[in-house]
């Protein structure tokens, strides 16, 4: 059996049911932050450094599907079983707006200009909002061949992505003409879709395999088959050496990604692993669980393993976190110990 150092992850309880998604803000000026979406109906959002919780968005009858931030974390979104999408300010805690679906809201995604709220889910019709005419009726895109697993944007807003809880493959559709214009052909539907940080690739999870996509040519870049069904894959997004994934073996996989061979496996949840998304910066990474934690696990190396990670070659690949490690601040953010009470005082006032 190989020998491995032991991963301490910080653990995040809050939620009562299983967490089905995760997302982390971009870096800001107060720093970054981490949303979770869970069955519980009750969206969290946390310090993405520390894991602190921050505040509960509160409002929704049904479990929550899916969860995101806009590109300056000042408001939340989220797509749940009640068959709306809520608009929240992620200051206060308040709901901004409701938008009435007539079934269950999978997927939520904030354009690029933070503009656009774009949804999806079991009506197999993707929407788009205006958020600066909340009110008015949502432009509908052209019908979904299935029901809506995930959604993001890119190209600058000008394309958007889509996957099918009950079909394989991942579909771009023109944002103008409203129609499907190449569809990425996989065996497995696809239950994670994630569009890098540089906008060079999306990162696939269908089945038992992970994909990597040129997100401008659409060409399969690299496929890699995992040791179990995964649900979940994330790409480091700093200098995208590295991708984790995540699955039904409750194991939080650490891979390279010229090669895919595993540099990691960090075990501690007791259930499934929904979803894996790493931080803004790639110093960590969270993962949510049919358990109902969240665990924040640190990416730290020997240095002579990062060099030979950047040049394709992992050396020997051992994950180097003590217990002490686990909770060092991340270089150039830092945040009071009083801010940080008061933010939640601030959080539990406003709910």
């Amino acid at each position: 059996m190989d020998k491995r150092k032991v991963a301490v992850p910080l653990v995040c309880h809050g939620h009562s049911r299983p967490v089905v998604d995760l997302f982390y803000s971009p870096v800001t000026p107060d720093g970054f932050f981490l949303i979770s979406a869970s069955k519980d109906s009750s969206p969290m959002l946390r310090n993405g450094e520390t894991g602190d919780w921050i505040g509960t968005f509160e409002g929704h009858k049904g479990a929550v599907w899916s969860c995101c931030l806009d590109t300056n974390a000042l408001r939340a979104a989220s797509g749940s079983a009640d068959f709306t999408a809520r608009i929240w300010d992620a200051l206060t805690g308040d709901e901004l707006h409701s938008f009435e679906h007539k079934h269950i809201v999978r997927a939520c995604a904030f354009s690029e200009d933070t503009h656009l709220l774009l949804t999806g889910g079991v009506e197999k019709v993707l929407r788009i909002f205006d958020l600066n005419r909340p009110d008015a009726p949502p432009r509908e895109v052209d019908k979904s061949p299935g029901s809506i697993r995930t959604v993001a944007w890119l190209h600058s807003d000008q394309t958007i992505l889509s996957s099918c809880t009950d079909i394989g493959g991942v579909r771009l559709w023109d944002v103008r003409s409203g129609k499907i214009v190449q569809t990425l052909e996989t065996k497995s539907s696809v239950t994670s879709a994630e569009v890098s940080q540089d906008g060079r690739y999306i990162t696939t999870a269908d089945g038992s395999s992970v994909k990597f996509w040129d997100a401008n040519h659409f060409g399969l870049v690299r496929s890699f088959n995992m040791p179990c069904v995964v649900e979940s894959a994330s790409l480091e997004p700093k200098l995208g050496n590295k991708f984790i994934a995540g699955g039904e073996d409750m194991w939080i996989r650490l891979f390279d990604f010229h090669t895919g061979e595993e540099i990691a496996c960090n075990k501690g949840h007791h259930g499934p692993v929904h979803c894996v998304r790493f931080s803004p910066g790639g110093e960590s990474y969270a993962s949510g669980s049919e358990d109902g934690t969240i665990r924040i696990w640190q990416t730290m190396y020997h240095e002579e393993n990062d060099a030979s990670s950047a040049n394709g070659l992992t050396g020997n690949g051992k994950v180097k976190v003590t217990a002490d490690e686990a909770t060092r601040k991340i270089e150039g953010f830092q945040i009071t110990k009083d801010k940080t009470t008061e933010e939640k005082e601030e959080a539990t006032d406003a709910a």
